[in-house]
């Protein structure tokens, strides 16, 4: 158990250094040598990104349903470096139209069409900018000045995983995005229904 604790946390401190990478060099890279980037390899980055943020969505259910599993709860711990990565990609995005462009990007936000239910816009860009705000507390300084307001601002997860969720599996019809949908609304109903006790408990432990 001692190794797998040891393993976690330093694949915990491999994806915030990737992340790290990924804030310092993507957008640039995006902006200034675009050609480095055609459609096989931004599909995987988003790609990488909503399976990173499927992860962290479905974990804490599973933990919360299969108490008795030992090395699930260990996996919770997880959920920051794997948040990080997956809005370190998004934000990447977001980030080189800042540098294409700031003041038109700013000003598209004011916008009616940034807020259309048109083609799904409000999702996508409700998303995005969840993803800015969760990757801006993931850290202990944030989570000291904000308090109370840190847990509630991390639960804009919901918005940032069914956001782009929703907007990728109707607009670009990904069948996967779907299956991560119904997989991580099934497993949080029922680890709610486990924790308010309408499913009945087992203690049956086991270990890795």
């Amino acid at each position: 158990m001692k190794l797998y604790f040891t393993f976690i946390k330093n694949f915990q401190e491999f994806l915030l250094a990737i992340s790290i990478v990924i804030l310092a060099c993507l957008p640039a890279s995006l902006v200034f040598v675009p050609n480095w980037f055609d459609g096989e390899k931004l599909t995987l980055l988003y790609a990488l990104a909503h399976f990173s943020l499927f992860l962290v969505m479905l974990i804490r259910p599973l933990a919360d349903i299969f108490r008795g599993v030992t090395w699930l709860r260990p996996l919770v711990i997880l959920r920051k470096g794997m948040g990080v990565f997956s809005a370190s990609i998004i934000v990447s995005f977001i980030l080189s139209k800042l540098i294409v462009g700031s003041s038109g990007y700013f000003n598209s936000m004011v916008s009616a069409d940034y807020w259309s239910f048109s083609n799904l816009a409000i999702l996508a860009h409700l998303a995005d900018i969840s993803a800015m705000l969760l990757l801006i507390t993931s850290n202990n300084l944030s989570k000291q000045l904000l308090g109370k307001m840190w847990k509630n601002i991390q639960r804009l997860s919901y918005v940032y995983f069914y956001g782009s969720g929703l907007y990728v599996f109707f607009i670009l019809h990904d069948n996967f995005l779907l299956i991560y949908l119904v997989l991580v609304t099934l497993f949080t109903v029922l680890a709610w229904l486990r924790n308010h006790n309408f499913i009945l408990q087992t203690n049956n432990p086991q270990t890795i």
